[in-house]
Parts: C-alpha cells; structure tokens; sequence
C-alpha cells in the first residue's frame, strides 16, 4: 500500500554521498509538491548530477533518503521509480523509426500501454502532426518532446529533466517553457537542471541551489530574489570622489564594474567610464545622493536594478560556474 506523503510527490532527506573518504554532496534536503516545477542549480562540480543520480537510483547515497510518493528508492525501487518519468542529457531514440514506432517500442517495456496512451502523450507533446515521420527529420526540440512522450508512457507523477533546453533556439526555449508548465498543471510535478538562470527564474516555483556539495538555499523564486541585493548604477563625475564617498558607507558595497555579476544585457549597456556599480540599501539612496549634491558631485544619472536569480546565485556561488 503506498504510504501517505501529503501532496509531495518527492522527498529529499539529508543525503549524503561520500566516494573513499572524499564527501560528494553533504546533508541535502529539499521536497518537490505535486503540479511544482522545481528547479535545481549547482556550480561546476556541486554534485548536481550526482545528485540526479540518486534520485533515480543510479548511485546509492552513503546516508539520508530519498522518496517518491511515499516510498523508498533504496528500500523499495520498484515501487519508487515507477512513479518516475526521466530524460538525463539528450533522449535516444531510433532516428530510422518513426516517432509513433519509437513510442510503440517503449511501450512494450511497460504493461498495460496500448496505442490509446500513446496517441494521448503525443497529443500532450503536440506531435500529433508529425508522430508518423521518420526521428531523423525532426528538429532538436521535437525530439525533446518525443523523448518526453516517452517518458510520460507510464503515467508518472514525476518528471526528471536534465537540461531541457540545452541546444534549443530561442523559440525553442519558449515553447519548451510552456509545455513543461502545462504538464505541472496537469498535477505533474517537474523537476529540472538547466544551467540557464533567466529560464529557471521564468519557469520554476522553487529552486534548490548547492555548491561544493552541500544545500546554499531552497526557497521560492520571489524568496531567493528578495533576499538578493538589488544594484544601483551610479553615474557621477569626478568618479573618484564619488567612488571614494560611497566607500565611506559600511553598508554600502561597491562592485568593479565589469565584475558586477548580474547585469542583463540592458543594465549593462548603461555603463560608462563615470559608472560606479554598487550594493546599496534602498533607505540609503537618499542621503548618499544629497551629499554628493553637497559636495559638489555631478550626477549624471542612478538607475536601480532589481535583484534576479542569476545575481542571487552568483553570490552564494561566489561566482563559480554552472554546470
């Protein structure tokens, strides 16, 4: 009998996974609630894909659990990673076969999936018009789809997706981003790696970040921005006075400008020679810029920039790169 678990449909208990003596990922816990896409971030060696790993009982944690719908991936796998649909890195499939006859053969891996639940996923995909055709004349991005109609055959209650996007064009993105955000609101819930910022800060509720193989912050998109520091671009002339008044703040932390990690294309293109990129508290905006006015500073221009994923990242990472 499956065990009850609330609405969440995976459940993440202080996992550990050590090789020799060396600690890979240290004490993560996280949930994932049904019709949640959750999003999960790590830099360049955090133990993201190891973690993806455990999750689907490829690698066994050193300690902690992990649950899926109730029941344990280590203890009772069967009855776990039935419930689990997946696609890590690039989906194989037959490239000779036809979509339809690509499915048909996953399909005979599960009991109980006739030519009804195939033609159902593939409505759900939006290949109806193209399932007939040969994979090899598909675009990346219906082959992403065909990979996810395949592993929805066995109606799971959750979804795994390692880089959904990775190679996508832009209207590829876009779409991608709504078709996983319809399969959460058919109760799915989502789990999804991307090392693209801005995509998971549009499509997920939650995100998990780690780093060096421990937990950094799970929380809500809105949360982790918000706990962001948002940016002022200050420009001002002479530069050094101004640099030289706002370092006399301690509340106030003044970036180099081509460091200022965050910036999107349209707050960097403000920058100039004069420009001065700070972390500088909201109620503080206000004295700074009429001391400057006192002391004889020209201000050409402040533009604030608000907090995103990507800056909130960047700062529990210490910058490191994703994955």
């Amino acid at each position: 009998m499956q065990q009850s678990n609330g609405d969440f449909v995976l459940r993440v208990r202080d996992l550990n996974k050590r090789i020799g003596r060396k600690p890979i990922i240290r004490t993560i816990s996280f949930d994932v609630q049904e019709g949640e896409i959750f999003g999960f971030l790590g830099p360049n060696g955090a133990g993201k894909t190891t973690t993806i790993r455990m999750l689907v009982g490829l690698i066994k944690p050193t300690s902690g659990s992990v649950e899926i719908c109730g029941y344990d991936v280590q203890k009772q796998p069967e009855e776990a990673l039935k419930y689990v649909g997946s696609i890590v890195e690039n989906p194989e499939m037959y490239p000779f076969l036809t979509g339809w006859e690509n499915l048909m053969h996953f399909a005979r891996m599960h009991d109980g999936i006739g030519e009804d639940r195939i033609r159902e996923v593939t409505e759900l995909v939006h290949l109806g018009g193209r399932i007939h055709e040969k994979v090899r004349t598909y675009s990346l991005g219906m082959r992403q789809r065909l990979g996810i109609a395949q592993a929805l055959l066995a109606r799971p209650k959750l979804l795994i997706l390692d880089e959904p996007t990775n190679g996508l064009d832009p209207k590829g993105i876009k779409e991608m981003r709504s078709f996983i955000r319809e399969l959460a609101a058919g109760g799915l819930a989502v789990f999804v790696s991307s090392h693209l910022l801005s995509e998971i800060q549009l499509l997920c509720d939650r995100v998990a970040i780690i780093g060096g193989g421990r937990e950094l912050a799970v929380g809500s998109v809105e949360e982790l921005m918000g706990a962001g520091q948002g940016l002022i671009i200050w420009d001002t002339e002479p530069r050094d006075r101004a640099e030289r008044l706002l370092r006399e703040y301690a509340d106030i932390v003044v970036l180099d400008p081509a460091g200022a990690a965050g910036l999107d294309d349209t707050a960097a293109a403000l920058l100039n020679a004069r420009s001065i990129v700070t972390e500088t508290p909201e109620e503080r905006v206000a004295e700074v810029l009429e001391r400057m006015v006192r002391e004889g500073i020209a201000i050409r221009g402040i533009h604030r920039v608000a907090p995103t994923l990507e800056r909130f990242f960047l700062q529990m990472t210490e910058g490191e790169g994703i994955e």
